[in-house]
């Protein structure tokens, strides 16, 4: 079954270049190593500089658990920790 994610991510002001950098990069390892993985974007909102929504999806359930072990989601997690305000609010939805 496939499964997407909707994650709002708030950005601490002035690390917005540091945050698109940091996710660009992991976009990259994500569509290259990441078969499994049919969609990985961000979009920046265009009322709140520092609002950030991406959105993912995966061909499975085990799509998506590989996603979280990956060396690159294990490389990129500090990245991103360090300019995000906050926690994400994320959303796990399923295709009907």
């Amino acid at each position: 079954m496939t499964v997407g994610i909707v994650a709002h991510l708030k950005v601490k002001e002035g690390s917005q270049a540091d945050f698109e950098s940091a996710f660009l990069e992991l976009q990259a390892a994500v569509k290259k190593n990441e078969p499994g993985a049919l969609q990985y974007e961000v979009f920046k909102s265009k009322t709140d500089p520092t609002m950030y929504v991406v959105m993912e999806q995966y061909k499975s359930e085990a799509d998506l658990a590989a996603h979280r072990t990956t060396p690159h989601m294990a490389a990129a997690g500090p990245k991103l920790g360090a300019v995000l305000d906050g926690r994400p609010q994320i959303e796990i939805l399923a295709k009907v």
